[in-house]
C-alpha cells in the first residue's frame, strides 16, 4: 500500500499535527494544505478541503495501523475490510459516472468487475472514490492498475456533448439518461462476465429504469443502488475510470480549441463559455458543453432556454 486518504475533523487535524511533531516529522509549506510533514520516505499532508489527510510513500500501512487509526481516528479498519464490508469482496460490478455536474465535457459512465482477489488488489493500490483524489496524474496511475487487474471485464461509455444534448432532449430527464447509460455499461460487462450476480451503483433514480432497459435486451442481473456507494471498491474503481476518460476528453478538446475547459460551473467556466460563443457563435456550445445547464442560457439566452425550476425528487 503506497497511499491512504481519510477525512478528518478539525480536532483530529490538530491532534495529528501534534503527533507528527512527537514522531520527529519535519514540516514544510505546501499549497492547499493545513500542514505537510515528512519523515524518511513517508509524507503526511492534511488538506484544507475536508479537511482530509493523505499519507503517501514507504510505510503507509504501518503508519495508518499503528499511529493514525488508534491515536487519531479511534478505529481499526485497515486490513479488516472483509470483516466490516464482506459483500465488497463478493463478485459484482461497480458502476459510476463522471461529468454530470460539469458544464463542459462529456458524461462518462464506467463499470468494473471485482471478486475477492481483484478487490484486494484495488485496496492495496489505494483505489478510492475519485472525488477524494486531487491529482490527475494519480487518477491515470490508478486507472492503469484497475485495467491491469480487472481486464477484460471493464467498460467505459463516453457520451460526448453533442450526443449528450441529443439524448437529454429525447429523455427530458438526467436520471433517465443516466439509467440508459448505466444499462449500456452493465450490458457490455455482462457480455464479458455473464454469470456476475449483482451490479452496484450510487442511488440516483429508480432502479427499474435500468432493469427495464436491460430486460429489453434480454439481460438480467440484481441491481443494487445505495447512497455512498463509492465506499465500495468496485464503484470506486469505476469512478476512477470514468474520471480518467472525462479529464482526458477535456484536455484533448481544450488543446484543439486553444484554451482550457474548466470543470464544474464556476464563474471561470462561464467566462470561457462566453469567449467561445463570442468567437465561434453560440452553437459551438452544443459541441463542448451540456446546454440544458443554466450557464448556457446565461451566455446565450436567445439560443438556449432557461432550465425549468427543480422539483424535489420522489421515490
Amino acid at each position: 500500500m503506497n497511499s491512504y486518504t481519510h477525512l478528518l475533523t478539525p480536532e483530529q487535524a490538530t491532534k495529528l499535527r501534534e503527533l507528527l511533531h512527537e514522531l520527529g516529522f519535519e514540516f514544510s509549506p505546501k499549497q492547499y494544505t493545513l500542514f505537510f510533514a515528512q519523515k524518511n520516505k513517508l509524507s503526511v499532508a492534511v488538506y484544507e478541503k475536508g479537511p482530509k489527510v493523505l499519507v503517501q510513500g514507504k510505510g503507509v500501512e504501518e503508519f495508518v495501523q499503528f499511529e493514525l487509526e488508534p491515536k487519531i481516528l479511534g478505529e481499526a479498519k485497515l486490513g479488516y475490510e472483509e470483516v466490516y464490508s464482506p459483500r465488497m469482496f463478493e463478485p459484482h460490478f461497480g458502476i459510476d459516472e463522471s461529468g454530470k455536474g460539469d458544464f463542459f465535457g462529456p458524461l462518462v459512465i464506467a463499470g468494473v468487475y471485482v471478486d475477492r482477489g481483484i478487490a484486494r488488489t484495488f485496496l492495496n493500490a489505494g483505489v478510492q472514490d475519485s472525488k477524494r483524489i486531487g491529482s490527475d496524474a494519480r487518477i491515470r496511475a490508478l486507472a492503469k492498475i484497475i485495467r491491469g487487474a480487472a481486464n477484460p471485464i471493464v467498460d467505459v461509455v463516453l457520451i460526448g456533448p453533442a450526443r449528450y444534448n441529443e439524448l437529454y432532449e429525447k429523455f427530458g430527464n438526467l436520471n433517465k439518461l443516466l439509467g440508459w447509460g448505466h444499462a449500456r455499461v452493465i450490458e457490455n460487462l455482462l457480455a464479458k462476465k455473464p454469470d456476475c450476480p449483482r451490479a452496484l451503483s450510487d442511488q440516483f433514480a429508480d432502479a427499474r429504469v435500468i432493469e427495464r432497459s436491460l430486460m429489453q435486451h434480454g439481460r438480467k442481473i440484481d441491481i443494487e443502488q445505495r447512497t455512498k456507494a463509492e465506499s465500495d471498491v468496485a464503484v470506486a474503481g469505476a469512478s476512477i475510470l470514468a474520471r480518467e476518460a472525462f479529464v482526458g476528453w477535456l484536455d484533448r478538446q481544450g488543446k484543439t480549441l486553444g484554451l482550457q475547459l474548466g470543470r464544474g460551473v464556476s464563474a471561470e467556466v462561464k467566462a470561457t463559455a462566453e469567449k467561445l460563443a463570442a468567437e465561434k457563435g453560440p452553437e459551438i456550445l452544443r459541441q463542448v458543453a451540456k446546454v440544458h445547464f443554466r450557464t448556457a442560457h446565461a451566455v446565450a439566452p436567445t439560443h438556449f432556454a432557461a432550465p425549468p425550476a427543480r422539483e424535489p425528487w420522489r421515490k
